[in-house]
């Protein structure tokens, strides 16, 4: 499989996106010239709500309980502009305001992005679509000062400055808000290894309450835990003894634990302090599934459910600890565009957090 940016995108999968989500392939309205956020209901950014990247329809929507929007950013997959949102992977609620990730969509993935679409940007928007902070130039993609390459992920700390996990400059970066000064960074720019201070294809980071920081090193099949010091060293490596195959996510569960995202294996997988697996979860065994889903974000609730972006299958899921799916949005393995639901389709749906209750994402702090 070729290295696309995310995760490697088999050719099968590709294909079947080619031409669903241009909005007009099976009649799906589209909203041409309206503003990139749309308020279509009362509601906005109660707790309880899944805030949810719907990847290749370039939105970012937060839906209520049932599945209805009541906030989005971008118009839908027809627009690829700077004043939208193109491929996101990534987005969490900071008070009222969003922070997401313009990851950009590759070559051969979408009718109406046939070439590719960069966006390279990580921005912060007010809830009438106002972008107030922005890393990185529309269409530019780089590693010099303001530049990025394949944005996948980005997390707010208690500082107020950003993580962005900068997948195609093989890096993790801290930014500073105030100037856009890079202040701490894991991996080297363009360098692919799995020695120390490098990656392969990081897919995510995240702040850690012990003040280290834990890195999903996709395509290194890891989840390594690192100082937050320069230099960094790496103090624990989780694989499942091995096991792991792309790892999309990971986060540290409240017990210690470590979910992990197995995305090659479609499998969501918690271990524990001696990398020793305690629960798994396949996604790709349910009826009418795409064999190869690729799940990328798997977050633990505070009802002890998992919520699972099941990319590829083109749904959010949550399971309870009986592994039974106790709510689904989208339809499975069936991607399109719904301009004001979430149950009917989504097309691959990379990251979704419900809102006041992930306790993985830091609350904002100085904004």
């Amino acid at each position: 499989m070729k290295r696309l940016g995310w995760l490697a995108i088999p050719l099968s999968l590709l294909m079947s996106r080619c031409g669903v989500d241009d909005g007009g392939a099976r009649g799906f309205a589209q909203r041409a010239g309206s503003s990139p956020t749309t308020a279509v209901g009362s509601g906005f950014n109660n707790p309880g709500n899944i805030l949810i990247t719907d990847q290749f329809n370039n939105r970012v929507i937060e839906i209520d309980p049932g599945g209805k929007i009541v906030w989005q950013f971008g118009n839908g997959p027809g627009d690829t502009s700077a004043n939208a949102i193109v491929g996101t992977n990534d987005a969490e609620r900071v008070g009222d305001f969003t922070l997401m990730s313009g990851t950009g969509i590759p070559p051969g993935v979408t009718k109406n992005c046939k070439a590719g679409c960069v966006d390279n940007r990580v921005i912060l928007v007010d809830r009438n679509g106002n972008i107030v902070w922005q890393y990185g130039q529309f269409g530019v993609t780089g590693f010099g000062p303001n530049q990025l390459n394949t944005p996948v992920q980005n997390t707010w700390l208690p500082s107020g400055n950003v993580f962005i996990t900068d997948q195609g400059n093989e890096r993790i970066i801290e930014v500073r808000r105030s100037d856009n000064a890079i202040v701490w960074q894991y991996g080297q720019n363009g360098v692919v290894g799995a020695g120390p201070n490098q990656l392969n294809n990081p897919n995510a980071a995240e702040l850690l309450a012990n003040g280290n920081v834990l890195i999903s090193d996709e395509n290194n099949n890891r989840a390594i835990e690192v100082t937050h010091t320069s230099p960094s060293t790496i103090i624990a490596t989780f694989t499942a003894h091995g096991t792991t195959s792309g790892v999309a996510f990971a986060s540290r569960l409240g017990n210690g634990h470590t979910l992990i995202t197995d995305s090659n294996n479609s499998r969501i997988v918690e271990v524990d302090k001696h990398d020793n697996p305690v629960f798994e979860y396949f996604t790709n065994t349910r009826p009418g599934s795409n064999p190869a889903p690729l799940p990328t974000r798997a977050v633990r609730l505070k009802n002890g459910n998992i919520l699972i972006s099941d990319q590829f299958n083109d749904q959010v899921i949550e399971i309870n600890s009986s592994k039974v799916i106790v709510a689904s949005y989208g339809t499975i393995n069936d991607p399109g565009y719904s301009p004001g639901t979430a149950l009917t389709r989504m097309n691959g749906p990379y990251s979704a957090y419900v809102i006041g209750d992930y306790t993985g994402i830091t609350p904002p702090s100085g904004f």
